[in-house]
Protein backbone atom coordinates (compact mmCIF):
# COMPACT_ATOMS: atom_id res chain seq x y z
CA UNK A 1 0.00 0.00 0.00
CA UNK A 2 1.69 3.30 -0.93
CA UNK A 3 2.31 6.21 1.19
CA UNK A 4 1.86 9.31 -1.02
CA UNK A 5 3.93 12.19 0.11
CA UNK A 6 3.81 15.96 -0.54
CA UNK A 7 6.14 18.36 0.73
CA UNK A 8 4.47 21.91 2.05
CA UNK A 9 6.87 25.25 2.30
CA UNK A 10 6.37 26.87 5.61
CA UNK A 11 3.30 30.00 5.35
CA UNK A 12 4.33 31.42 8.50
CA UNK A 13 4.89 35.46 8.06
CA UNK A 14 8.44 36.97 7.88
CA UNK A 15 8.00 38.94 11.51
CA UNK A 16 10.87 41.02 10.47
CA UNK A 17 8.76 42.13 7.16
CA UNK A 18 6.10 43.63 9.77
CA UNK A 19 7.96 45.69 11.82
CA UNK A 20 9.00 49.25 10.69
CA UNK A 21 10.93 52.13 12.00
CA UNK A 22 8.66 54.94 13.41
CA UNK A 23 8.47 58.09 11.46
CA UNK A 24 9.35 61.01 13.34
CA UNK A 25 8.59 64.84 12.41
CA UNK A 26 11.92 65.79 11.89
CA UNK A 27 12.19 62.99 9.32
CA UNK A 28 9.14 62.62 7.28
CA UNK A 29 8.17 59.46 5.22
CA UNK A 30 6.11 60.31 1.76
CA UNK A 31 2.64 59.14 2.06
CA UNK A 32 1.90 55.41 1.00
CA UNK A 33 0.84 54.96 -2.31
CA UNK A 34 -2.11 53.01 -3.02
CA UNK A 35 -2.06 50.73 -5.79
CA UNK A 36 -4.94 49.90 -8.15
CA UNK A 37 -7.02 46.57 -7.81
CA UNK A 38 -5.66 43.78 -9.55
CA UNK A 39 -7.62 43.10 -13.24
CA UNK A 40 -10.79 40.85 -12.08
CA UNK A 41 -9.43 37.98 -14.38
CA UNK A 42 -6.64 37.35 -12.27
CA UNK A 43 -8.92 36.34 -9.80
CA UNK A 44 -10.23 33.81 -11.87
CA UNK A 45 -7.76 32.78 -14.65
CA UNK A 46 -8.36 29.99 -17.44
CA UNK A 47 -8.14 26.17 -16.80
CA UNK A 48 -8.82 27.01 -12.81
CA UNK A 49 -11.43 25.64 -10.75
CA UNK A 50 -13.17 29.21 -10.05
CA UNK A 51 -14.48 29.37 -6.19
CA UNK A 52 -12.86 25.76 -5.23
CA UNK A 53 -9.31 27.31 -6.35
CA UNK A 54 -8.34 28.21 -2.66
CA UNK A 55 -9.22 25.00 -1.76
CA UNK A 56 -6.02 23.45 -3.01
CA UNK A 57 -3.96 25.46 -0.42
CA UNK A 58 -6.09 23.67 2.35
CA UNK A 59 -3.04 21.40 3.89
CA UNK A 60 -4.62 21.19 7.76
CA UNK A 61 -4.96 17.77 7.49
CA UNK A 62 -1.99 16.68 5.57
CA UNK A 63 0.66 14.36 7.53
CA UNK A 64 4.31 14.00 6.57
CA UNK A 65 5.69 10.47 6.19
CA UNK A 66 9.15 12.23 6.84
CA UNK A 67 10.52 14.94 9.22
CA UNK A 68 11.47 18.13 7.07
CA UNK A 69 15.25 18.81 7.25
CA UNK A 70 17.32 21.69 5.44
CA UNK A 71 19.08 20.40 2.67
CA UNK A 72 16.93 17.23 1.87
CA UNK A 73 14.47 17.18 -0.88
CA UNK A 74 11.80 14.54 -1.90
CA UNK A 75 12.25 12.39 -4.53
CA UNK A 76 9.41 10.69 -6.26
CA UNK A 77 9.81 8.89 -9.61
CA UNK A 78 6.44 7.89 -11.45
CA UNK A 79 4.76 7.32 -14.37
CA UNK A 80 1.99 10.40 -15.43
CA UNK A 81 -1.31 8.88 -16.74
CA UNK A 82 -4.31 10.55 -17.55
CA UNK A 83 -7.43 8.80 -17.95
CA UNK A 84 -9.38 8.70 -21.50
CA UNK A 85 -12.32 11.76 -21.61
CA UNK A 86 -15.34 9.27 -23.20
CA UNK A 87 -14.39 7.19 -19.29
CA UNK A 88 -14.59 10.05 -17.20
CA UNK A 89 -18.19 10.52 -17.04
CA UNK A 90 -18.94 6.49 -16.01
CA UNK A 91 -15.68 6.83 -13.59
CA UNK A 92 -17.25 10.37 -12.18
CA UNK A 93 -20.38 8.55 -11.13
CA UNK A 94 -18.63 5.69 -8.77
CA UNK A 95 -17.32 8.69 -6.81
CA UNK A 96 -20.68 10.17 -6.52
CA UNK A 97 -21.67 6.94 -4.96
CA UNK A 98 -18.81 6.22 -3.10
CA UNK A 99 -18.94 9.81 -1.61
CA UNK A 100 -22.68 8.86 -0.47
CA UNK A 101 -20.78 6.19 1.83
CA UNK A 102 -17.69 8.14 3.12
CA UNK A 103 -18.41 11.88 2.99
CA UNK A 104 -15.34 13.00 3.96
CA UNK A 105 -13.38 11.97 0.94
CA UNK A 106 -11.20 14.71 -0.90
CA UNK A 107 -9.86 14.51 -4.08
CA UNK A 108 -6.38 13.48 -4.34
CA UNK A 109 -3.35 16.66 -4.44
CA UNK A 110 -5.50 19.51 -4.99
CA UNK A 111 -7.64 18.90 -1.32
CA UNK A 112 -11.48 19.38 -2.93
CA UNK A 113 -13.95 17.54 -0.69
CA UNK A 114 -15.83 15.33 -3.10
CA UNK A 115 -19.30 16.25 -1.45
CA UNK A 116 -19.00 19.94 -2.84
CA UNK A 117 -18.04 18.91 -6.54
CA UNK A 118 -20.39 16.33 -7.04
CA UNK A 119 -23.33 18.81 -6.44
CA UNK A 120 -21.53 19.99 -9.95
CA UNK A 121 -21.01 17.29 -12.91
CA UNK A 122 -18.42 19.33 -15.11
CA UNK A 123 -17.05 20.41 -11.92
CA UNK A 124 -16.73 16.86 -10.72
CA UNK A 125 -14.97 15.73 -13.62
CA UNK A 126 -12.64 18.37 -14.50
CA UNK A 127 -11.38 18.60 -10.55
CA UNK A 128 -11.29 15.05 -9.85
CA UNK A 129 -10.92 13.11 -13.24
CA UNK A 130 -9.26 15.76 -15.29
CA UNK A 131 -6.20 16.23 -14.57
CA UNK A 132 -2.78 14.31 -14.52
CA UNK A 133 -2.54 10.97 -12.21
CA UNK A 134 0.47 9.03 -11.52
CA UNK A 135 1.72 5.31 -11.08
CA UNK A 136 4.86 5.34 -8.80
CA UNK A 137 7.66 3.46 -9.39
CA UNK A 138 9.62 4.12 -5.75
CA UNK A 139 8.53 5.45 -2.67
CA UNK A 140 8.15 9.14 -2.25
CA UNK A 141 11.69 9.82 -0.06
CA UNK A 142 13.80 12.63 0.87
CA UNK A 143 17.38 13.23 -0.80
CA UNK A 144 20.52 15.26 0.30
CA UNK A 145 21.41 17.70 -2.29
CA UNK A 146 24.40 15.99 -3.38
CA UNK A 147 22.66 12.92 -4.58
CA UNK A 148 20.23 14.59 -7.14
CA UNK A 149 22.37 14.49 -9.92
CA UNK A 150 23.79 11.01 -9.54
CA UNK A 151 20.04 9.51 -8.97
CA UNK A 152 18.08 11.36 -12.02
CA UNK A 153 21.90 9.83 -14.65
CA UNK A 154 21.57 6.38 -12.82
CA UNK A 155 17.56 5.99 -13.49
CA UNK A 156 18.05 7.21 -17.15
CA UNK A 157 20.64 4.95 -17.71
CA UNK A 158 18.83 2.29 -16.37
CA UNK A 159 15.33 3.17 -17.97
CA UNK A 160 16.61 4.56 -20.88
CA UNK A 161 15.00 1.79 -23.26
CA UNK A 162 11.58 1.33 -22.58
CA UNK A 163 9.36 -0.09 -25.33
CA UNK A 164 5.17 1.04 -25.83
CA UNK A 165 3.01 -0.79 -24.08
CA UNK A 166 -0.86 -0.65 -23.56
CA UNK A 167 -2.01 -0.20 -19.62
CA UNK A 168 -5.18 -1.51 -18.24
CA UNK A 169 -6.60 0.28 -15.46
CA UNK A 170 -9.32 -2.76 -14.48
CA UNK A 171 -10.13 -2.73 -10.42
CA UNK A 172 -11.25 -0.26 -8.28
CA UNK A 173 -9.36 -0.90 -4.58
CA UNK A 174 -9.04 0.73 -1.57
CA UNK A 175 -5.15 0.96 -0.30
CA UNK A 176 -3.97 2.45 3.32
CA UNK A 177 -1.08 4.10 4.38
CA UNK A 178 1.92 2.93 6.07
CA UNK A 179 0.73 4.73 9.46
CA UNK A 180 -2.72 4.27 8.64
CA UNK A 181 -3.48 8.14 8.75
CA UNK A 182 -5.21 8.08 5.20
CA UNK A 183 -7.29 5.69 3.26
CA UNK A 184 -7.05 6.23 -0.71
CA UNK A 185 -9.06 5.27 -3.43
CA UNK A 186 -7.36 3.79 -6.26
CA UNK A 187 -7.30 2.41 -9.75
CA UNK A 188 -5.33 -1.01 -9.50
CA UNK A 189 -3.38 -2.83 -12.81
CA UNK A 190 -4.16 -6.32 -12.69
CA UNK A 191 -3.50 -7.52 -16.07
CA UNK A 192 -2.57 -5.72 -19.10
CA UNK A 193 0.85 -3.82 -18.48
CA UNK A 194 1.54 -4.80 -15.07
CA UNK A 195 4.25 -7.13 -15.98
CA UNK A 196 6.15 -4.11 -17.63
CA UNK A 197 5.21 -1.51 -14.65
CA UNK A 198 6.72 -4.17 -12.37
CA UNK A 199 10.30 -4.78 -13.79
CA UNK A 200 10.16 -0.79 -14.62
CA UNK A 201 9.61 -0.81 -10.71
CA UNK A 202 12.60 -3.32 -10.12
CA UNK A 203 14.84 -0.95 -12.33
CA UNK A 204 14.12 2.36 -10.04
CA UNK A 205 14.22 -0.29 -6.81
CA UNK A 206 18.10 -1.02 -7.81
CA UNK A 207 19.04 2.73 -8.00
CA UNK A 208 17.51 3.24 -5.06
CA UNK A 209 19.59 0.62 -3.12
CA UNK A 210 22.84 2.26 -4.79
CA UNK A 211 21.95 5.32 -3.10
CA UNK A 212 20.97 3.62 0.08
CA UNK A 213 17.19 4.81 -0.08
CA UNK A 214 14.39 2.59 1.26
CA UNK A 215 13.06 0.25 -1.67
CA UNK A 216 9.24 0.11 -2.79
CA UNK A 217 6.97 -2.27 -1.35
CA UNK A 218 8.05 -6.60 -1.65
CA UNK A 219 4.76 -7.31 -3.98
CA UNK A 220 4.14 -4.27 -5.88
CA UNK A 221 0.11 -3.03 -6.51
CA UNK A 222 0.75 -0.42 -8.98
CA UNK A 223 -1.92 2.38 -9.44
CA UNK A 224 -3.37 5.70 -9.45
CA UNK A 225 -4.99 7.31 -6.35
CA UNK A 226 -8.31 9.12 -7.39
CA UNK A 227 -9.58 10.13 -3.97
CA UNK A 228 -8.71 10.04 -0.46
CA UNK A 229 -9.79 10.47 3.05
CA UNK A 230 -8.40 11.11 6.81
CA UNK A 231 -7.69 7.29 8.91
CA UNK A 232 -8.24 3.97 8.46
CA UNK A 233 -11.71 3.81 6.84
CA UNK A 234 -11.00 1.11 4.59
CA UNK A 235 -13.98 -1.27 5.39
CA UNK A 236 -16.74 1.54 4.99
CA UNK A 237 -15.01 2.30 1.28
CA UNK A 238 -14.65 -1.03 0.54
CA UNK A 239 -18.13 -2.03 0.45
CA UNK A 240 -19.09 0.34 -2.50
CA UNK A 241 -16.12 -0.56 -3.87
CA UNK A 242 -16.71 -4.40 -3.98
CA UNK A 243 -20.36 -3.43 -5.26
CA UNK A 244 -19.11 -1.44 -8.58
CA UNK A 245 -16.69 -3.99 -9.55
CA UNK A 246 -19.28 -7.09 -9.93
CA UNK A 247 -20.41 -4.71 -12.70
CA UNK A 248 -17.15 -5.96 -14.20
CA UNK A 249 -17.09 -9.46 -14.00
CA UNK A 250 -13.54 -9.50 -12.96
CA UNK A 251 -12.54 -12.99 -13.53
CA UNK A 252 -15.00 -14.18 -16.14
CA UNK A 253 -14.22 -14.52 -19.46
CA UNK A 254 -16.90 -11.16 -19.93
CA UNK A 255 -14.28 -9.08 -18.16
CA UNK A 256 -13.21 -5.34 -19.26
CA UNK A 257 -10.99 -2.53 -18.34
CA UNK A 258 -12.62 0.10 -17.07
CA UNK A 259 -9.82 2.13 -18.93
CA UNK A 260 -6.68 2.27 -21.15
CA UNK A 261 -3.89 4.31 -21.79
CA UNK A 262 -0.27 3.97 -23.43
CA UNK A 263 2.68 4.05 -21.34
CA UNK A 264 4.40 7.12 -22.35
CA UNK A 265 7.21 8.62 -20.25
CA UNK A 266 8.93 7.91 -16.58
CA UNK A 267 9.40 11.58 -14.55
CA UNK A 268 11.41 12.02 -11.54
CA UNK A 269 10.27 14.79 -9.36
CA UNK A 270 13.28 16.41 -6.79
CA UNK A 271 11.65 19.10 -4.85
CA UNK A 272 10.09 21.40 -7.18
CA UNK A 273 12.43 20.24 -10.29
CA UNK A 274 11.14 17.74 -12.79
CA UNK A 275 13.07 15.45 -14.88
CA UNK A 276 12.36 13.50 -17.41
CA UNK A 277 13.78 10.07 -17.48
CA UNK A 278 12.68 8.49 -20.47
CA UNK A 279 9.88 8.56 -23.39
CA UNK A 280 8.43 5.40 -24.98
CA UNK A 281 10.23 3.33 -27.95
CA UNK A 282 9.05 1.52 -31.13
CA UNK A 283 5.50 0.54 -31.66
Amino acid sequence: MEALVASYGDTSSDSESDSTPPVTAADPSPPPVTLPPPPIDLLNPPNSLGNFDFLERNTENRIRSFPHIDGNYALHVYIPVVIPSERKKELALFLKKATSFVPGLHVVDIDVPLHILVKDDEKLVQAALGREFHISLGRTVPIRVHQIDSVVAMLRQKLQFQKRYLINFDKWEVFVNDDQTRTFLSVEITTGGLAEVTKQIQGVNEVYKLHNLPEFYKDPRPHISIAWAVGDISQSLQRAVEGEMRKYNLGGSSSRSMFTCKFGNIVCKVGNKTYNICGSQGQ
